[in-house]
Protein backbone atom coordinates (compact mmCIF):
# COMPACT_ATOMS: atom_id res chain seq x y z
CA UNK A 1 0.00 0.00 0.00
CA UNK A 2 1.56 3.01 -1.07
CA UNK A 3 1.24 6.37 1.50
CA UNK A 4 -1.76 8.08 -0.16
CA UNK A 5 -3.48 4.56 -0.23
CA UNK A 6 -2.80 4.66 3.47
CA UNK A 7 -3.95 7.41 4.00
CA UNK A 8 -6.84 7.42 2.63
CA UNK A 9 -7.89 4.19 4.31
CA UNK A 10 -6.94 6.00 7.33
CA UNK A 11 -8.18 9.29 7.68
CA UNK A 12 -10.10 9.86 10.90
CA UNK A 13 -9.20 8.60 14.83
CA UNK A 14 -12.21 6.21 15.02
CA UNK A 15 -10.84 4.60 11.89
CA UNK A 16 -7.18 4.16 13.61
CA UNK A 17 -8.13 2.15 16.39
CA UNK A 18 -11.31 0.97 16.21
CA UNK A 19 -12.16 -2.54 14.29
CA UNK A 20 -8.39 -3.21 15.32
CA UNK A 21 -8.03 -6.54 17.56
CA UNK A 22 -4.69 -5.58 19.00
CA UNK A 23 -6.21 -2.06 20.28
CA UNK A 24 -9.57 -3.42 20.82
CA UNK A 25 -8.64 -3.97 25.19
CA UNK A 26 -6.10 -4.38 27.31
CA UNK A 27 -5.38 -7.60 28.47
CA UNK A 28 -8.26 -9.61 31.39
CA UNK A 29 -5.77 -9.31 34.25
CA UNK A 30 -5.71 -5.60 34.32
CA UNK A 31 -9.35 -5.23 34.84
CA UNK A 32 -9.84 -8.24 37.17
CA UNK A 33 -6.95 -6.65 39.26
CA UNK A 34 -8.22 -3.32 39.08
CA UNK A 35 -11.73 -4.66 40.28
CA UNK A 36 -10.05 -6.70 43.23
CA UNK A 37 -7.72 -3.94 44.25
CA UNK A 38 -10.78 -1.22 44.17
CA UNK A 39 -12.80 -3.34 46.77
CA UNK A 40 -12.99 -2.01 50.33
CA UNK A 41 -12.69 -5.29 51.62
CA UNK A 42 -9.15 -6.00 49.91
CA UNK A 43 -7.95 -9.65 49.85
CA UNK A 44 -4.30 -9.84 49.50
CA UNK A 45 -4.22 -13.48 48.81
CA UNK A 46 -6.69 -12.88 46.41
CA UNK A 47 -4.81 -10.21 44.43
CA UNK A 48 -1.75 -12.09 44.32
CA UNK A 49 -3.84 -15.33 42.94
CA UNK A 50 -4.68 -13.09 40.08
CA UNK A 51 -1.22 -12.02 39.34
CA UNK A 52 0.33 -15.24 39.65
CA UNK A 53 -2.11 -16.60 36.75
CA UNK A 54 1.17 -14.19 34.45
CA UNK A 55 4.03 -15.51 35.70
CA UNK A 56 6.20 -12.89 33.38
CA UNK A 57 3.82 -10.05 35.24
CA UNK A 58 4.42 -11.55 38.41
CA UNK A 59 8.49 -11.37 37.90
CA UNK A 60 8.29 -7.91 36.00
CA UNK A 61 6.33 -6.48 39.19
CA UNK A 62 8.92 -8.03 41.73
CA UNK A 63 11.44 -6.59 39.82
CA UNK A 64 10.13 -3.26 39.17
CA UNK A 65 9.11 -2.90 43.48
CA UNK A 66 12.47 -3.82 44.27
CA UNK A 67 14.46 -1.57 41.78
CA UNK A 68 15.20 2.04 42.32
CA UNK A 69 12.16 3.33 41.18
CA UNK A 70 11.32 2.55 45.18
CA UNK A 71 14.81 2.11 46.96
CA UNK A 72 13.07 -0.12 49.36
CA UNK A 73 16.06 -1.11 52.02
CA UNK A 74 14.62 -5.08 51.96
CA UNK A 75 13.79 -7.58 49.18
CA UNK A 76 9.89 -7.69 48.09
CA UNK A 77 9.50 -11.54 47.96
CA UNK A 78 5.52 -12.18 47.27
CA UNK A 79 3.51 -9.95 45.29
CA UNK A 80 1.27 -9.82 48.76
CA UNK A 81 3.98 -8.56 50.05
CA UNK A 82 4.45 -5.62 47.75
CA UNK A 83 0.23 -5.40 47.83
CA UNK A 84 0.96 -4.77 51.43
CA UNK A 85 4.07 -2.67 51.10
CA UNK A 86 3.12 -0.57 48.12
CA UNK A 87 -0.86 -0.85 48.08
CA UNK A 88 -2.79 -2.27 45.55
CA UNK A 89 -3.94 0.56 43.65
CA UNK A 90 -0.39 1.57 42.91
CA UNK A 91 0.58 -1.74 42.16
CA UNK A 92 -2.40 -1.53 39.76
CA UNK A 93 -0.49 1.26 37.95
CA UNK A 94 2.56 -0.80 37.55
CA UNK A 95 0.25 -3.64 36.16
CA UNK A 96 -1.36 -1.34 33.93
CA UNK A 97 2.36 -0.04 32.57
CA UNK A 98 3.53 -3.61 31.84
CA UNK A 99 0.29 -4.48 29.76
CA UNK A 100 0.62 -1.33 28.08
CA UNK A 101 4.14 -1.87 27.24
CA UNK A 102 2.83 -5.30 25.95
CA UNK A 103 1.15 -4.32 23.39
CA UNK A 104 3.12 -2.26 21.56
CA UNK A 105 5.83 -4.52 20.91
CA UNK A 106 6.84 -5.57 17.52
CA UNK A 107 6.95 -1.91 15.87
CA UNK A 108 9.82 -1.93 13.99
CA UNK A 109 13.12 -0.68 14.22
CA UNK A 110 12.99 1.55 11.09
CA UNK A 111 9.43 2.96 12.35
CA UNK A 112 10.28 3.95 15.96
CA UNK A 113 13.07 3.08 18.02
CA UNK A 114 10.81 1.06 20.73
CA UNK A 115 13.55 1.53 23.41
CA UNK A 116 14.42 5.20 22.70
CA UNK A 117 10.60 5.82 23.12
CA UNK A 118 10.10 4.22 26.06
CA UNK A 119 12.96 5.62 28.21
CA UNK A 120 11.87 9.13 27.05
CA UNK A 121 8.39 7.96 28.23
CA UNK A 122 9.86 6.11 31.81
CA UNK A 123 11.94 9.62 32.36
CA UNK A 124 8.56 12.33 31.61
CA UNK A 125 6.90 9.94 34.34
CA UNK A 126 9.70 10.01 36.68
CA UNK A 127 10.06 14.08 36.14
CA UNK A 128 6.41 14.28 36.37
CA UNK A 129 6.35 12.19 39.74
CA UNK A 130 9.14 14.62 41.38
CA UNK A 131 7.50 17.52 40.68
CA UNK A 132 4.69 16.34 42.28
CA UNK A 133 6.57 15.17 45.44
CA UNK A 134 8.22 18.70 45.10
CA UNK A 135 4.91 20.20 45.62
CA UNK A 136 4.29 17.72 48.90
CA UNK A 137 1.46 16.00 46.73
CA UNK A 138 0.25 12.72 47.03
CA UNK A 139 -0.18 9.84 44.85
CA UNK A 140 3.36 9.98 42.61
CA UNK A 141 2.91 6.69 41.20
CA UNK A 142 -0.33 8.33 39.43
CA UNK A 143 1.27 10.80 38.16
CA UNK A 144 4.23 8.22 36.77
CA UNK A 145 1.84 6.15 35.03
CA UNK A 146 0.17 9.36 32.97
CA UNK A 147 3.78 10.61 32.08
CA UNK A 148 4.25 6.87 31.09
CA UNK A 149 1.61 7.08 28.54
CA UNK A 150 1.24 10.48 27.07
CA UNK A 151 2.78 9.49 23.58
CA UNK A 152 1.08 6.44 23.23
CA UNK A 153 -1.08 8.07 20.76
CA UNK A 154 2.54 7.94 18.58
CA UNK A 155 2.92 4.11 18.55
CA UNK A 156 -0.83 3.88 17.39
CA UNK A 157 0.21 6.48 14.10
CA UNK A 158 3.26 3.95 14.05
CA UNK A 159 1.64 1.00 14.02
CA UNK A 160 -1.22 1.92 11.80
CA UNK A 161 0.29 4.23 9.18
CA UNK A 162 4.01 4.02 9.44
CA UNK A 163 4.83 6.06 6.23
CA UNK A 164 2.66 8.47 6.41
CA UNK A 165 3.68 8.91 9.90
CA UNK A 166 7.75 8.88 8.57
CA UNK A 167 6.51 11.70 6.34
CA UNK A 168 4.77 13.88 9.00
CA UNK A 169 8.21 13.58 11.10
CA UNK A 170 10.32 14.38 8.17
CA UNK A 171 8.09 17.65 7.66
CA UNK A 172 8.35 18.89 11.04
CA UNK A 173 11.91 18.44 11.06
CA UNK A 174 12.19 20.54 7.57
CA UNK A 175 9.62 23.38 8.84
CA UNK A 176 11.14 23.34 12.24
CA UNK A 177 7.98 23.00 13.80
CA UNK A 178 6.74 21.26 16.94
CA UNK A 179 5.62 17.43 15.73
CA UNK A 180 1.64 17.70 17.33
CA UNK A 181 1.15 21.36 15.09
CA UNK A 182 2.64 19.15 12.35
CA UNK A 183 -0.07 16.22 12.43
CA UNK A 184 -3.31 18.50 13.16
CA UNK A 185 -1.97 19.99 9.52
CA UNK A 186 -1.50 16.63 7.94
CA UNK A 187 -4.19 15.11 9.58
CA UNK A 188 -6.55 17.03 11.14
CA UNK A 189 -5.73 15.77 14.35
CA UNK A 190 -2.60 14.87 16.81
CA UNK A 191 -0.78 11.65 18.42
CA UNK A 192 -2.49 13.13 22.05
CA UNK A 193 -5.92 13.35 20.86
CA UNK A 194 -5.45 9.92 19.66
CA UNK A 195 -4.22 8.45 22.71
CA UNK A 196 -6.91 9.72 24.62
CA UNK A 197 -9.28 8.45 22.42
CA UNK A 198 -7.39 4.74 22.82
CA UNK A 199 -7.29 5.18 26.61
CA UNK A 200 -11.20 5.74 26.44
CA UNK A 201 -11.76 2.83 24.54
CA UNK A 202 -9.93 0.88 27.10
CA UNK A 203 -12.00 2.09 29.74
CA UNK A 204 -8.88 3.48 31.67
CA UNK A 205 -9.47 6.16 34.07
CA UNK A 206 -10.46 9.35 33.36
CA UNK A 207 -7.40 11.38 34.50
CA UNK A 208 -5.32 9.13 32.11
CA UNK A 209 -7.30 10.01 29.16
CA UNK A 210 -7.26 13.74 29.85
CA UNK A 211 -3.64 14.05 30.62
CA UNK A 212 -2.76 11.90 27.15
CA UNK A 213 -4.98 14.00 25.28
CA UNK A 214 -3.89 17.57 26.78
CA UNK A 215 -0.53 17.25 26.87
CA UNK A 216 0.02 19.50 24.99
CA UNK A 217 -2.32 22.01 25.92
CA UNK A 218 -2.99 21.20 29.48
CA UNK A 219 -4.85 24.41 29.88
CA UNK A 220 -7.87 22.89 27.95
CA UNK A 221 -8.52 19.78 30.02
CA UNK A 222 -11.65 19.95 31.17
CA UNK A 223 -11.31 18.02 34.58
CA UNK A 224 -7.81 16.95 35.55
CA UNK A 225 -5.65 20.35 33.92
CA UNK A 226 -3.47 20.30 36.84
CA UNK A 227 -2.24 16.27 35.94
CA UNK A 228 -1.97 17.43 32.55
CA UNK A 229 -0.11 20.32 33.66
CA UNK A 230 2.57 18.28 35.18
CA UNK A 231 2.89 16.07 32.35
CA UNK A 232 2.96 19.58 29.74
CA UNK A 233 6.20 20.38 32.48
CA UNK A 234 7.66 16.92 32.61
CA UNK A 235 7.73 16.21 28.84
CA UNK A 236 9.40 19.65 28.07
CA UNK A 237 12.11 19.13 31.05
CA UNK A 238 12.75 15.19 29.78
CA UNK A 239 12.99 16.56 26.10
CA UNK A 240 15.68 18.92 27.62
CA UNK A 241 17.55 16.97 29.52
CA UNK A 242 17.04 14.27 26.58
CA UNK A 243 16.56 10.39 28.44
CA UNK A 244 15.32 8.92 25.13
CA UNK A 245 13.56 9.92 22.33
CA UNK A 246 9.56 9.73 21.52
CA UNK A 247 10.39 10.91 18.01
CA UNK A 248 9.85 14.77 18.72
CA UNK A 249 10.78 17.47 16.44
CA UNK A 250 14.01 19.26 18.41
CA UNK A 251 11.31 22.23 18.86
CA UNK A 252 9.88 22.29 22.45
CA UNK A 253 6.43 23.41 23.53
CA UNK A 254 5.52 26.84 24.93
CA UNK A 255 5.38 26.59 28.15
CA UNK A 256 2.16 28.74 29.35
CA UNK A 257 2.23 31.37 32.28
CA UNK A 258 -0.29 29.40 33.72
CA UNK A 259 0.88 26.30 33.67
CA UNK A 260 4.11 26.42 35.04
CA UNK A 261 2.54 28.85 38.14
CA UNK A 262 0.24 25.95 38.84
CA UNK A 263 3.30 23.31 38.95
CA UNK A 264 6.53 25.31 39.43
CA UNK A 265 8.69 23.34 41.96
CA UNK A 266 10.12 25.15 44.73
CA UNK A 267 12.84 28.34 44.07
CA UNK A 268 15.55 26.04 45.31
CA UNK A 269 14.81 23.15 43.18
CA UNK A 270 16.47 24.02 39.63
CA UNK A 271 16.44 22.15 36.28
CA UNK A 272 20.07 21.01 37.34
CA UNK A 273 18.60 19.44 40.41
CA UNK A 274 15.81 17.82 38.67
CA UNK A 275 18.40 16.41 36.42
CA UNK A 276 20.88 14.95 39.24
CA UNK A 277 17.92 13.22 41.28
CA UNK A 278 16.44 11.81 38.11
CA UNK A 279 19.89 10.94 36.71
CA UNK A 280 20.24 9.12 40.36
CA UNK A 281 17.39 6.53 39.30
CA UNK A 282 16.69 6.63 35.97
CA UNK A 283 18.84 3.78 34.26
CA UNK A 284 17.62 1.47 36.82
CA UNK A 285 14.31 2.21 36.84
CA UNK A 286 14.65 1.89 32.40
CA UNK A 287 15.94 -1.29 32.91
CA UNK A 288 13.05 -2.85 35.31
CA UNK A 289 10.40 -1.44 33.19
CA UNK A 290 11.85 -2.50 29.95
CA UNK A 291 13.74 -5.66 31.00
CA UNK A 292 11.25 -7.76 29.05
CA UNK A 293 10.20 -6.00 25.87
Amino acid sequence: MDVKQECFYHTDIEGLIHDDPRLASLPGIYYEFREAAQDPELNFAGVEKIILKDPHLTAHLLKIVNSAFYSFSSKIETISHAVSVVGAEQLSYLVLSTVVMDKFKGIPEDVMNMDSFWRHSIACGLVSQKLVKYRGESDSEKYFIAGLLHDIGRLILCMKIPDRTWEIHIQSKSDNRALHLTEVQELGFDHAQLGGALLKQWNLPQVYQEVVEYHQNPTQAPHFSHEAAYCHLADIIANTLKLGCSGESLVVPELEEETWARVCPPQKISLAVIKDEIEEVFEETARAFLQHH
